[in-house]
């Protein structure tokens, strides 16, 4: 199978959805001319010409809401925000229109559209490097997808463009470069709502969320040589989220880490604990460790940024607490 990065991945997965159903189409700021701040696009507008691929104002409320009206009244739109934290100008739309449409109009609507959100610290400061994923977990009728690697990027991405669901669609800036093998079929899919199991293990649950898997295979491959055994699970989707998958590992293990990027409190490992406490407690030997983001807007400045983001020695830290 030939090996592809994760940007490429994700392009594939757009012209081949774009060639095999005339309804998708493909806007936002800078991705028809330019092809993208991180030139993903670059060349789609040449292929499917202007009227579906089309470069927007910089009124990220405004072209997300067309998206709404554009996915109830028979288009599939995928619109591209520059910056995943970008959503939170969208609210109104993407909350209170395209989450919950679909369920006050009775059913009468569908939504299918796609927001891609470029997430992730990458030295952009505060307003354009945070994974605010959890955030909109807490908002009903919204898919969340967050691939870690580039077959998930194509996978999830197919699988979002034909859901008739609205989907926020993570792709952290860091795994753009990283490389993979990356099935070339056109009706290639990754199912929403099945974790990944990475590795497998039986002496400590450690669930990473994109950025984080890479580096929680590090963790794990190093405590391996310390003779632990430790299982990885990638969940892929937060909305809908493989709960029995974490569970089962749990039960197996008896121990779990989460590491995210989000921030910590009431992230992504605050609602696993809550969901372990309610469904798995009596087989959790030691309480949850969670490695996330602190409570603090990220910093600007390189060395400060590299010091609050988690890493693989704080993954690796937290597993060694709980294996001690």
């Amino acid at each position: 199978m030939r090996t592809i990065t994760y940007a490429q991945a994700i392009k594939e997965a757009l012209e081949q959805e774009m060639r095999r159903d005339p309804s998708v189409v493909l806007y936002g700021e800078d991705v028809a001319n330019f092809g993208g701040i991180f030139q993903i696009t670059s060349g789609l507008q040449e292929q499917f010409g202007e009227e579906r691929v089309f470069d927007t104002p910089i009124s990220e409320n405004a072209f997300v809401g067309a998206a709404v009206g554009a996915a109830i009244t028979g288009l599939r739109p995928v619109v591209e925000l520059q910056f995943a934290d970008f959503l939170f100008t969208t609210g109104d739309e993407i909350v209170l229109k395209a989450g919950m449409w679909r369920y006050v109009h009775g059913g009468a609507y569908k939504v299918p559209m796609v927001v891609r959100c470029p997430s992730g610290a990458a030295g952009v400061g505060p307003e354009h490097g945070q994974c605010p994923e959890a955030f909109f977990m807490h908002s009903p009728g919204l898919r969340i997808v967050s691939p870690s690697t580039p077959a998930d990027a194509k996978g999830l991405l197919k699988s979002a463009i034909r859901d008739d669901n609205p989907v926020l669609y993570f792709e952290h800036k860091l795994l753009y470069a990283t490389k993979g093998e990356v099935p070339e079929d056109p009706d290639y899919l990754v199912p929403l709502g099945k974790a990944a199991v990475r590795r497998e293990g039986d002496a400590l649950t450690l669930v990473a969320i994109s950025a984080m898997v890479p580096k929680a295979l590090k963790v794990a491959e190093r405590l391996a040589k310390e003779g632990h055994n430790i299982e990885v699970i990638d969940p892929r989707s937060l909305n809908p989220f493989d709960r029995p998958a974490i569970i089962e590992s749990v039960k197996k293990t008896g121990k779990i880490v989460v590491a995210e990027e989000s921030y910590k409190t009431l992230g992504v490992g605050a609602e696993i604990g809550a969901m372990l406490i309610e469904e798995a407690l009596e087989y959790l030997d030691r309480p949850l460790k969670r490695v996330a983001m602190p409570d603090v807007p990220i910093p600007t400045a390189a060395v400060l940024e590299q010091f609050v983001i988690p890493n693989e020695e704080k993954i690796y830290a937290a597993c060694r607490e709980l294996l001690a």
